[in-house]
């Protein structure tokens, strides 16, 4: 029984590979992460609420292009602008998914500082957490959608 217990644990050295590794890829979401709040710390809030991604050299929303209405996304980069600089009613109203995505990624940051700081996943209970906040913020985000293209 016990050379089989053995046998089925992972020996020190695939557990230390398993940690950098982990690092590593947690290290990775940072950068992205830090660069993704950091673009948009560097934006100007257009002040229509929508169009602040042109400073990206991105082209105009194909969605308002072709039926003349927001989709799903529009004012997200305009919302995470005017939350990278403390403005947060204006993120809000801009869009509130974005601003909730905001916060997603400021929780998704310090988690991720965590794993390289210890080398291990998060409790299941975190990760399950995260999960639940991403669906939510989608249904949010589909709500507020909803709501303004009816209102148009």
């Amino acid at each position: 029984m016990d050379s089989l217990r053995s046998s089925l644990q992972p020996d020190r050295e695939t557990t230390a590979l398993r940690s950098w590794s982990l690092r590593i890829a947690a290290a990775s979401l940072v950068v992205v992460l830090v660069g993704l709040l950091a673009t948009a710390w560097t934006l100007n809030p257009d002040a229509s609420g929508l169009g602040t991604h042109h400073q990206l050299g991105l082209p105009p929303c194909s969605i308002r292009v072709l039926f003349g209405i927001r989709c799903p996304s529009c004012g997200m980069t305009t919302s995470w602008a005017h939350a990278m600089n403390g403005e947060f009613r204006a993120a809000a109203r801009a869009s509130v998914g974005g601003f909730l995505l905001v916060l997603y990624a400021l929780g998704g940051l310090a988690t991720m500082l965590q794993i390289v700081r210890r080398g291990k996943m998060p409790a299941e209970k975190t990760i399950r957490h995260f999960t639940i906040a991403l669906i939510a913020i989608a249904v949010v985000t589909l709500a507020d959608w909803g709501v303004r293209v009816l209102g148009q």
